[in-house]
């Protein structure tokens, strides 16, 4: 490994603070938006029961808010169920925006990486190339110093895409699952509304 990091140079040094950055975004949102935590299977009937049998409370408002993002949006529309379902709505949508902020943290910092990864590479491969024509001399070409050239080159535009692809399909994935989260809430959320409002069963 050491021998790797020295044979590619000073610039991978980027790459493999990038490469911890991105593994640790990875690992964060991998765990943070699994759907038992987000979106809790049965929330939706147990809050429809404890609104019918204890109306809202205090304490369940605030179990609710505790429990999960789903949860959130649920208590944003409960604490205005005394108002007209369009009251309802628009804090259902104010609390769904907070939430998808929040389950969006890190993404751009991932989105980020991916972009540059490939970059940091290229910034690498340039500092190898300096090195390839720093080898040629009045007397000859140093092949000591043309073959450590040629190795920063080449280690680093290959670390720069191992870096970037994993980041940017990790990334694509958990943009496109935030994504049918944030609708499957948002369903959920008017489906409660028109509960309570005895527009549906």
């Amino acid at each position: 490994m050491f021998a790797l990091i020295e044979a590619a140079g000073w610039p991978i040094w980027f790459l493999i603070v990038a490469s911890v950055i991105a593994l640790a975004i990875i690992g964060e949102r991998w765990w943070s938006l699994r759907a038992s935590v987000v979106m809790p299977r049965d929330l939706l009937d147990r809050t429809i029961q404890d609104y019918r049998e204890n109306k809202t409370t205090p304490q369940m408002l605030s179990r609710l808010a505790r429990g999960s993002p789903l949860g959130q949006v649920f208590a944003a529309g409960l604490r205005n169920a005394k108002s007209p379902p369009a009251i309802i709505k628009e804090a259902i949508e104010e609390s769904g925006r907070t939430v998808a902020i929040e389950l969006e943290r890190f993404l751009t910092s991932l989105g980020t990486i991916s972009v540059v990864a490939p970059l940091l590479g290229l910034f690498g491969t340039v500092v190898g190339m300096i090195e390839i024509f720093g080898a040629q001399t009045p007397q000859g070409t140093n092949p000591l110093v043309l073959a450590h050239g040629i190795s920063i080159a080449l280690y680093n535009t290959a670390l720069g895409l191992v870096v970037a692809i994993p980041a940017m399909i990790f990334y694509r994935h958990f943009r496109a699952k935030v994504d049918v989260m944030l609708v499957d809430m948002e369903m959920q959320a008017i489906k409660l509304v028109e509960i309570i409002h005895g527009e549906r069963q």
